[in-house]
């Protein structure tokens, strides 16, 4: 069915449907902020008992943020270079400092020995240290006596720094309470065509203290100002900026350390409507740390846009992810990558960025050491301490008893097992959302597997355009080991749970679950040996080598089958329900699987369909089509319209194939047509429809998109963010008519910012399908 839509109506659809105000998302009644908002260095920090550095182990080199103060201001190159942790350490304190990398550090004397060199590097290396105190909007919003974290800059490193982004929804959901100041207005309205008018938006000028706040919130964002509070005699006021250790494996190798080699967490903070809640700002691309190995820890423009981008598309789409907050250029910072590109800082957003290599780094397979790297030996301590602050704060696992608590005595209960299995519940279902929707991540590798089921680190990822069950959205996965990899109709299918055993994605995943395990197992053995009770302190320092592999065969034995079958159930099920969501069927039939959805996909793969175009094709269809022949053909043709290569299709097979399966649809529509039935009395065809259309989206962050928006934005800043912006707009509004969707009429009726959108929502030019992302970023 195509449908013409009014012009006046399509005029509605265009850019103005994003109100443009400094925070008015978050407004609540009458318009007043829902949250008193305060600069970002005001923004409360969360009690002790709920801070990852509180509760967790420091690099023994800087075990407090005024011993790390200290050693900046004489040694700062133990922060840049690379170089093991101590087995216990889970983090390491870091302060941003984007600098090219190698440094070109001017030695007074070329003849001089290695102490005057190094002494150089040192002197280079403090000059860029953000040691100058300034004053702050921060003090003065949170009252001298309250505010915590004091804000420092460098005095010979003042980069450019531009702001290119703010996502409206990461700071809506996770830090409404932070003053942005006028960085809307900065940015200007979202637009894919009207520049100038967009600039022009009537806006009066803004205030002083909008400026400030803005200018505040780039300056920390940026990497180029540092918070933190050194001072103090109570060492549960203190705080400072860190970076996390974790090791993992590699495209199925064991890398040994590898930690947060260009990533920085500024500070968390509790949300404003549950305090129980924190949200981490963590900085990527902010300069080296001691997890950098030999790269510069830096990210370029281009793959910091990707994230930017692809993190609030895939939350748009409910899809488990980190969140985006801010993107801030840095123009006149080269980075070396397979050409010389620019610098650009991503700031993202989640309650934890612990991984399972976390737990990997912490109980290795293999002990080693090579330069610039290697892995610890194994700490169980460090395991047990890590292990109790995820399950109990990061995962919050119900029906435990807690160390410490009040009527608990003794160790509490035992929460290994428990810690495992939530991690692979959450995971799978994380995954299955990856398949539903098509998103490739590209590089599953131990250490980009969040222990929360977050999408994680966003590389060579890709959405999925012609579909094609076996692609490779990443260059450099040779073996295809994170390939897409849906299993086909064509294979007897024993029951759903095999859907997730046959995909590559979510064995990936699994694999990685096992990982998890692996660490764990030595504890989860010894639980089981307690009686069901949680280790205590120095719980492994007596035992033999015999004895560790004694509890983890134990733990392996007690939770390996479990977490398996675990991880293959959630990850069907949760896969079951979205494509029941996805065809719009409410009642859950067991061979739904097998009868309608994977024959749809080998469809769509035997013609080169648009997989997302066809999803939202299927929504206008009626099962009375099926009835009338020449209609059901005319629906046939207009879906294979989607095809990428229509000169190779057999249009008469073609059109059968669709006929049947469109034919068998219809029929499973009508067997649960008494379901639909209690709505008010409206039309059941389009309560269907509208429920279709709200779980398939009519824009996608195609590759082309990415790097079209990628080009615009380095080619002009300016005009390029408010290209960027209007293109997040529509990815955290995917489900939106974009384009006047259904006119059918000519286009140069439409405006041109309507003509952009229904382009930004086409499967674009051939060259650019199944386009392939390299790591490098």
């Amino acid at each position: 069915m195509r449908l013409r839509a009014s012009l006046p109506a399509i005029r509605a659809m265009s850019t103005t449907t994003t109100p443009h105000t400094n925070g008015a998302v978050a407004n609540g009644p009458n318009g007043n902020p829902k949250h008193a908002r305060v600069p970002i260095s005001a923004l409360p920090l969360p009690p002790p008992s709920q801070s990852l550095a509180h509760n967790l182990t420091p690099d023994p080199y800087t075990p407090t943020p005024a011993t790390w103060r200290d050693i900046r201001e004489t040694r700062p190159s133990l922060q840049r270079r690379a170089r093991l942790l101590a087995p216990q350490a889970h983090f390491s304190y870091v302060a941003p400092c984007p600098l090219p990398f190698p440094f070109r550090v001017e030695y007074p004397d070329e003849d001089a020995d290695g102490e005057a060199q190094v002494a150089a590097v040192e002197r280079w290396l403090v000059e860029r240290e953000a040691l100058k105190e300034m004053p702050s909007p921060g003090a003065k919003s949170a009252g001298e006596a309250n505010a915590r974290l004091r804000k420092y800059v460098s005095e010979k490193r003042d980069e450019e720094r531009i702001l290119l982004g703010l996502a409206e929804t990461g700071w809506r959901d996770c830090v409404p309470h932070l003053d942005i100041g006028d960085a809307f207005t900065f940015l200007g309205q979202p637009s894919l065509t009207n520049h100038e008018e967009a600039q022009a938006n009537g806006h009066s000028a803004p205030t002083e203290e909008a400026t400030a706040a803005r200018q505040e919130l780039v300056d920390v964002l940026s990497g180029h100002a540092l918070l933190m509070n050194g001072e103090g005699a109570d060492p549960q006021t203190l705080w400072a900026p860190w970076s996390l250790r974790y090791s993992g494996h590699q495209f199925g190798n064991w890398a040994g350390q590898l930690g947060d080699g260009r990533a920085i967490s500024l500070l968390s903070t509790p949300h404003p409507d549950d305090p129980e809640t924190t949200y981490e700002l963590q900085l990527k691309g902010p300069g080296r740390t001691p997890f950098s190995r030999t790269a510069d820890g830096l990210a370029v423009l281009r793959s910091s846009i990707r994230e930017y981008l692809c993190s609030e598309a895939m939350h748009a789409l409910s899809i488990p992810t980190t969140r985006s907050l801010a993107l801030i250029h840095l123009p006149n910072l080269p980075v070396e990558r397979e050409r010389i590109e620019t610098a650009c800082v991503l700031t993202r957003v989640a309650p934890s960025f612990i991984r399972i290599g976390s737990f990997e780094a912490l109980n290795p397979p293999a002990d080693m050491f090579f330069f610039g790297g290697g892995q610890q030996k194994a700490h169980y301590d460090a395991l047990r301490v890590l292990g109790e602050w995820v399950a109990r704060r990061v995962l919050k696992l119900e029906g435990q008893q807690w160390r410490g608590e009040p009527g608990v005595e003794g160790p509490g209960n035992a929460w290994g097992k428990a810690l495992v299995l939530e991690t692979a519940r959450r995971n799978a279902r994380m995954v299955a959302g990856w398949q539903a929707y098509g998103f490739m991540h590209g590089v599953i590798n131990t250490d980009n597997v969040s222990i929360l089921g977050l999408t994680i680190d966003y590389g060579p990822y890709a959405f999925m355009d012609v579909f094609d069950s076996f692609h490779i959205c990443n260059h450099s996965d040779n073996e295809g080991r994170y390939a897409y990899k849906v299993c086909s109709s064509r294979r007897r299918i024993a029951h759903l749970a095999d859907v997730a055993v046959s995909q590559y994605q979510p064995s990936m995943i699994v694999y990685a679950l096992r990982s998890l395990l692996n660490a764990l197992s030595p504890l989860i053995g010894a639980e089981d040996e307690l009686g069901g009770k949680a280790v205590s302190s120095g719980w492994a320092d007596s035992a033999s080598p015999e004895k560790i592999k004694e509890w983890s065969a134990r733990g392996l034995e007690l939770v390996k089958d479990e977490l398996e079958r675990t991880a293959e159930e959630a990850s069907a099920l949760e896969y079951r329900r979205l494509m029941h969501a996805r065809l719009a069927l409410r009642r859950l039939d067991a061979d739904d699987e097998l009868l309608l959805a994977r024959p749809l996909l080998d469809r769509m793969e035997d013609h080169r369909l648009d997989f997302h175009g066809t999803f939202r094709r299927l929504a206008a269809f009626r099962p009375a089509t099926a009835k009338d022949p020449d209609a059901l053909r005319a629906f046939a043709e207009g879906v294979l319209a989607l095809s990428a290569e229509p000169e190779r299709l057999d249009r008469e097979r073609a059109i059968a194939d669709w006929k049947g399966w469109l034919e068998k649809y219809a029929a499973r529509i009508e067997s649960e047509r008494e379901l639909w039935q209690d709505d008010g009395g409206v039309d059941v065809d389009k309560q269907r429809e509208a429920a279709a259309k709200a779980a398939n989206p009519r824009f996608i962050l195609r590759q082309w998109v990415l790097e079209e928006v990628i080009k615009k934005v380095e080619t002009d800043p300016v005009s390029g963010r408010r290209i960027l912006r209007k293109v997040l707009h529509m990815a955290c509004n995917p489900f939106e008519p974009w384009g006047a969707e259904g006119f059918d009429g000519d286009e140069n009726e439409l405006n041109p910012e309507v003509r952009e959108e229904r382009r930004y929502c086409s499967l674009g030019e051939k060259q650019l399908l199944g386009f392939q992302c390299s790591c490098s970023s």
